[in-house]
């Protein structure tokens, strides 16, 4: 299973880190790619994983904005 999720407020390879480790950190998470650019992330995992509240939770607890997931 994939989501992609737009995120608002990183701006630097710093934040792309950190979003990238905080939905690894996920269990069931298979893989992230984060892009700065594109304000996106685009994760595979189980779908227990990628509920969209726990996907969320996960990237507000950093201080960015979940524009929406797909």
């Amino acid at each position: 299973m994939k989501k992609i999720i737009n995120i608002e407020g990183m701006s630097c390879g710093g934040c792309v880190a950190r979003v990238k480790k905080a939905l690894e950190g996920i269990p069931g998470v298979e893989s992230v790619n984060v892009e700065l650019e594109a304000k996106r992330a685009e994760i595979t995992g189980s779908e227990q994983a990628l509920r969209e509240e726990q996907l969320k939770e996960a990237i507000s607890k950093l201080g960015y904005t979940v524009k929406g997931v797909d």
